[in-house]
């Protein structure tokens, strides 16, 4: 999680891992402004802007997909352990279950979660948090290259 500012705008955001880890790899991470900041900020893409980044231990509430939702709302005691979590956990769970290439294996993780945080888990199980979870910006679990 960090704090910033874009052009001055401040916002607060996960920084996603790139994906690139392992020997003789050089990881970084990136982060996709929302197009509010960019509004704001009176920036569009493919303009230079100033960006200032610092870590920071005050993690934001992440933005629940409308299928987590809707998961979590087909079971109390796992929408109040949901509840109960600390935002990192919260982030942890979507980035997992978004960290897929298909709708069906999506649609797996969400049963699963569902299980596990009814049996009373507060994070999922053996998940990578290097890896890229935006399959829409990632192959192979590395960035993609811009295209303009």
């Amino acid at each position: 999680m960090v704090s910033g500012t874009v052009n001055g705008i401040p916002f607060k955001t996960l920084l996603e891992p790139d994906g690139m880890y392992g020997p003789g790899k050089k990881p970084s991470h990136w982060f996709s402004p929302d197009k509010k900041l960019l509004a704001d900020a009176h920036a569009a893409t493919g303009d230079t802007v100033k960006v200032s980044l610092e870590p920071t231990k005050d993690w934001v509430e992440p933005e629940v997909p409308a299928d987590v939702k809707k998961a979590l709302s087909s079971s109390p005691k796992a929408e109040n352990l949901w509840r109960d979590i600390t935002p990192i956990a919260r982030w942890d769970w979507i980035r997992w279950v978004r960290a897929v290439k298909t709708q069906e294996t999506r649609e797996k993780h969400l049963t699963v979660m569902l299980d596990k945080l009814n049996k009373g888990m507060r994070r999922p199980c053996c998940f990578n948090r290097s890896m890229c979870s935006e399959p829409s910006v990632s192959k192979n679990w590395a960035l993609l290259e811009p295209t303009q």
